[in-house]
């Protein structure tokens, strides 16, 4: 079996979307998934599966829909996927927690200029295999950049800083 990582958008954000990870863990089980475990309270959970991305983004999602009543967009990585995230992108050396990645369902032809008037000093980003790179070094909550994503790139999308993403790696090693 392959390891897998999922990244649920929206999870346990200001009271929205609660989903523990107890019962979370639980649903992914009950759907066949292998060696299941999760990280922090976001909506983070690493598993062995064999069945294709599509599929297993359609299935967690209507999973977590029956069992708490809302449906997250929800990402889902092969191991490699993950660690390609890690590298691919110029930000080596930068403070972990100002790096996020964008996970979005295709890879983003972003309107540059926009970026660019958004961005400020120090700012900048870099595209991936549906996912954008964003270093934001005043921090990702003030940025206006991270702030006019989903309506720059409209299309779905959930973000992970690299400490998250080291330590899911970490896991699915």
């Amino acid at each position: 079996m392959g390891v897998r990582v999922a990244l649920l958008r929206g999870v346990n954000v200001s009271g929205a979307g609660k989903l523990p990870m107890a019962e979370f863990r639980d649903v992914l089980s009950a759907l066949g998934l292998g060696a299941v475990r999760t990280y922090i309270q976001s909506g983070n959970a690493v598993f062995d599966s064999d069945r294709p991305t599509a599929e297993l983004e359609a299935a967690i999602r209507e999973a977590v829909a029956a069992r708490f009543g809302f449906a997250p967009e929800t990402f889902v990585l092969t191991a490699g996927e993950l660690a390609e995230a890690l590298t691919d992108h110029p930000f080596a050396g930068a403070e972990p927690k100002l790096v996020h990645v964008c996970f979005l369902r295709q890879t983003p032809v972003p309107d540059e200029p926009a970026l660019r008037a958004l961005a400020l000093p120090g700012d900048g980003w870099h595209i991936g295999p549906r996912r954008l790179t964003l270093h934001t070094p005043g921090g990702y909550g003030t940025s206006k950049l991270a702030e006019r994503l989903p309506r720059l790139l409209p299309q779905p999308m959930t973000a992970r800083n690299l400490r998250t993403l080291a330590a899911l790696n970490a896991m699915a090693g």
